[in-house]
């Protein structure tokens, strides 16, 4: 009659796991190749350097190291990978058996007819070490571990996605503040040059070969030129302060060289980018392993609709009073015994972590697909960006060098009275704009390598891996 109580019991708790609303899992098929690209063997090795072979620039490449070391938000993440591995730890030792030491004593009161002795309370003395251990028989305690494990790795892929971006967020803003360098050198040159063609103009209007229009028109250029400088230097101080903020430092002077900006150069990745290099990117690592743990929690979830079987143990000393232990085996005392526990009724609280841990297995679906689409887009566009912007670029420094002998043509025909100023004035114009925006392009074209560096994953290599990975175990 009990086994058959016992084997109704084990049916009924494996016949009451609620079935889940699952989603097929449909692998998301990436296209064979981006588009515009062209094959190369260069790609994976440079995607696979570290930023330090990737930047050549000294003083990027010091910025970089001191806001790797410095900023705070990347320290906030290494407590968080931290935290992570203790939770390991914690995970590893729910499955171990656990030891503990005991020592107790009082006294007891007996029931009148319960003992001839009633009358008397009876002393008691306990000391000895106690056992329990869980038999994981369902895998439940070593799956929430391996679970534990795959987000503290998913914790390190997520600082070194960080790490991508921070890099690249360096590198795109020092790379503006050198254009904003040369952008307010142009525009205090040109400034300079209206100076002196206005005092040019002033002398006509003495002499009169001209009248003040065109002496206020020149003056007019010189204010409207000054406001645009002070601009200039305001955009300066403020991308420091941005620069600064991303080295963890309070505002100071941001040392560079700017007078070569046109001439700095990046590998050309844009004409080798493989789609297998997706998978070099930190945060689609980041999503598989949590989809991993993810579907771990499920099992642990539905392992606790089982039975659980617990052992139990003790041994030490016992007396009715301390001054008459006798030592072994006298007074010596032990059990051993186990049991089984297994959720019958009132089983909501268990059910709602079932379908919950469900449900973030899906979820965790739905991120992993899209990070795959956010860094297949993120490529795709950056390549088509480079190709246009290469275009734009060499077009726009064939109407610079046109411009720059438009300029001096001007100039000796002004001199010598065969054009009006205002000719002289908007070939200026003209060339001042043609060569700002020559650097703003220079600075975009830069911008977007690094944007395709960043979007294959690159940027993480180099740093310092958590010490913690160093004391954690495969499973």
């Amino acid at each position: 009659m009990k086994r058959i109580i016992i084997t109704s019991i084990f049916l009924f708790t494996f016949s009451c796991i609620p079935a889940l609303l699952e989603r097929d899992k449909e692998d998301l098929k990436l296209p064979d190749e981006f588009l515009n690209w062209e094959s190369s063997e260069k790609s994976e090795k440079l995607v696979n350097q570290i930023w330090k072979e990737f930047f050549k620039e000294s003083q990027l490449v010091e910025l970089i190291d001191v806001a790797i070391e410095n900023n705070q938000e990347l320290a906030i993440l290494e407590q968080e990978i931290n935290i992570s591995n203790n939770e390991v730890f914690a995970r590893q030792g729910e499955y171990l058996p656990k030891l503990s030491l005991q020592a107790d004593g009082g006294s007891e009161q007996k029931e009148r007819f319960s003992t001839p002795n009633a009358n008397s309370p009876t002393l008691f003395a306990h000391g000895g070490l106690v056992m329990s251990w869980e038999i994981d028989i369902w895998k439940k305690l070593r799956n929430a571990t391996k679970s534990a494990y795959l987000r503290y790795l998913a914790g390190i892929e997520g600082k070194r996605y960080v790490v991508t971006n921070l890099v690249a967020e360096i590198t795109d803003t020092y790379f503006e503040l050198i254009a904003l360098d040369n952008q307010l050198t142009l525009v205090e040159n040109y400034i300079e040059v209206l100076t002196k063609v206005k005092e040019i103009v002033v002398l006509q209007r003495e002499a009169g070969r001209t009248t003040s229009l065109a002496v206020k028109r020149f003056e007019a250029e010189v204010s409207k030129n000054l406001a645009r400088k002070f601009d200039i230097v305001q955009r300066i101080a403020i991308t420091e302060n941005r620069l600064n903020f991303l080295l963890g430092r309070f505002p100071e002077k941001i040392t560079r060289k700017s007078g070569d900006f046109l001439d700095i150069t990046l590998p050309e990745i844009q004409k080798s980018v493989p789609v297998d290099l997706l998978e070099n990117r930190p945060d689609i690592k980041q999503a598989t392993l949590i989809l991993e743990s993810r579907k771990l929690d499920v099992e642990v979830a539905r392992a606790k609709f089982y039975p659980s079987l617990m052992i139990d143990g003790n041994i030490g000393y016992e007396a009715f009073n301390s001054k008459h232990f006798k030592g072994t085996p006298v007074s010596l005392a032990y059990g051993l015994g186990g049991g089984i526990i297994a959720p019958l009724i009132n089983r909501k609280a268990i059910e709602a972590n079932y379908a919950t841990a469900n449900n973030l297995q899906i979820q965790a679906l739905y991120n992993y697909e899209v990070s795959l689409l956010k860094a297949f887009t993120e490529v795709t566009n950056q390549i088509v960006k480079i190709n246009n912007l290469n275009q734009k670029f060499e077009a726009k420094t064939k109407q610079v060098l046109n411009l720059k002998e438009s300029v001096e043509i001007s100039n000796i025909l002004f001199k010598a009275g065969r054009i009006d100023y205002i000719d002289v004035l908007f070939t200026q114009r003209d060339f001042l704009e043609a060569q700002i925006e020559v650097y703003e392009l220079k600075y975009s074209l830069l911008e977007s390598n690094v944007g395709l560096y960043k979007a294959l994953g690159g940027g993480w290599r180099g740093q310092k891996e958590p010490e913690g990975q160093r004391k954690t175990s495969n499973f």
